[in-house]
């Protein structure tokens, strides 16, 4: 591929970033201004990236082209988290109908100080995903809780989200039942444990420093005055939740299970018929429409970068100037946060680029455990950056929030980023490095 066809290739990507970019200096522009109505939804800048991508792709037919795209927005891992969305907003919306999400906010305000919340679901979601191993899972069971807690107690939900989804990374990156653990082991060759000892004293004083961060937020806090008693049954559902995502059962069933607690509670306490229940869950369903419009635009906009050579071209490019240890892991890194950017999957991208990495590693002396690492950070941190991404999108859904507004707010995957980088320049940690 010539340095023509390879740029072409991977514009698409390019006219989406514009876009994202675009709109959020509209955005920051229009902070405080009441009378602006002005919808700069994500799908527009897929639209019009998606139109993009079949125009410029060279050497197949129209009808290969939007073919090609079909693929990519009907993969089947994509479509499994599409259905994620349809049981999570069903679920969300049922839940909040009956009282459950009212329930379980007043009892953690009644027994949480409120100046401990923004903290304490930090905390929350760091333990959650890291005994689950699974980001998504995390944010299904926390970000409705954390909403609400930052209505009650007159916070901006965009930040309770982003602590929960940032927490929900740090589980993603170091669990041992983590997908991007798994991956980025046995594509490196190197044990979990070994991976772990690397990447916790890499990530480690990131999630301290932005603990103390969110307390130091939260310290100004009040909790509202709590003047109904607490419904404890209708807390069962989400406490349900929480406690099966733990045992490690699969998210939709977790969600299914869930779904079902919710009708029966509610029907038998009359917080709504049966035909109530079925309009919140219609609702609900209905309420992540637009999000999977944007995943699945996403999917297809990217299966035609990749058919195209876009992501093979951005191997060629990274590697072919690597002369020094340091210059492999830096390569190795931002191998995978750009086919990350690329597939919006941290798993898929470790995938992707895991035996190339080893080469590389192999070649000029990078330890395996450090370069597993560096996969698995820098793959998190794109992915909890990225406002196509899976999580970013259902995060969204949940909270009933643009997802370009929790983006600014994302504190931990940001931080680990940095503590990685940093890490790389210094030969941190001096033992694997």
């Amino acid at each position: 591929m010539n340095r023509k066809q390879g740029i072409l290739a991977i514009s698409p990507m390019v006219v989406l970033m514009v876009f994202i970019i675009l709109f959020t200096i509209h955005s920051v522009g229009q902070t405080g201004d009441k009378s602006s109505d002005t919808n700069l939804s994500l799908t527009v800048a897929f639209l019009f990236a998606s139109v993009y991508a079949i125009i410029t792709s060279r050497g197949f037919s129209l009808k290969q082209r939007i073919e090609a795209y079909s693929r990519g927005a009907g993969a089947s891992n994509l479509m499994l988290m599409l259905w994620i969305y349809v049981l999570a907003g069903a679920f969300a919306a049922s839940a909040k109908q009956m009282g459950s999400i009212d329930a379980t906010v007043s009892l953690t305000l009644a027994f949480l100080p409120a100046s401990m919340i923004l903290p304490g679901l930090f905390v929350a979601a760091c333990f959650i995903s890291l005994a689950i191993g699974t980001s998504v899972g995390t944010v299904v069971a926390l970000v409705p809780i954390a909403a609400g807690l930052a209505q009650q107690t007159g916070s901006e939900i965009p930040l309770f989200t982003a602590a929960i989804v940032g927490g929900a990374y740090f589980g993603d990156n170091l669990s041992f039942i983590s997908d991007t653990t798994v991956v980025a082991t046995q594509t490196q060759q190197c044990k979990m444990s070994d991976k772990f000892r690397v990447n916790v004293m890499i990530v480690a004083p990131a999630a301290l420093v932005i603990l103390v961060v969110y307390a130091f937020m939260g310290a100004g806090m009040e909790t509202p005055t709590q003047n109904e008693s607490i419904d404890f049954v209708k807390v069962i559902p989400y406490l349900a939740v929480l406690v099966i995502a733990i045992c490690g059962i699969n998210v939709m069933a977790v969600l299914t299970i869930g779904l079902a607690l919710c009708g029966i509670i509610g029907v038998a306490d009359g917080s709504y018929d049966i035909y109530g229940w079925f309009g919140a869950m219609g609702n609900g369903i209905l309420g992540m429409g637009e999000l999977i419009i944007i995943a699945m635009m996403a999917g297809g906009m990217l299966e035609i970068v990749r058919k195209n050579g876009g992501i093979d071209y951005i191997i060629y490019l990274i590697t072919r100037h690597v002369s020094t240890r340091r210059g492999a892991e830096l390569s190795i890194a931002a191998l995978v946060s750009l086919v990350n950017l690329c597939t919006a999957n941290n798993t898929v991208a470790i995938l992707t680029v895991g035996d190339i990495a080893k080469k590389i590693g192999d070649r000029f002396g990078v330890d395996r455990r450090k370069a597993a690492s560096i996969l698995d950070t820098f793959s998190c941190t794109v992915q909890g950056l990225i406002p196509y991404g899976v999580q970013m999108l259902l995060a969204a859904g949940l909270a009933e929030i643009g997802p370009m507004q929790i983006l600014p707010n994302l504190y931990y995957p940001m931080a680990i980023g940095i503590c990685s980088l940093l890490a790389i320049i210094f030969r941190f940690p001096k033992r694997y490095s």
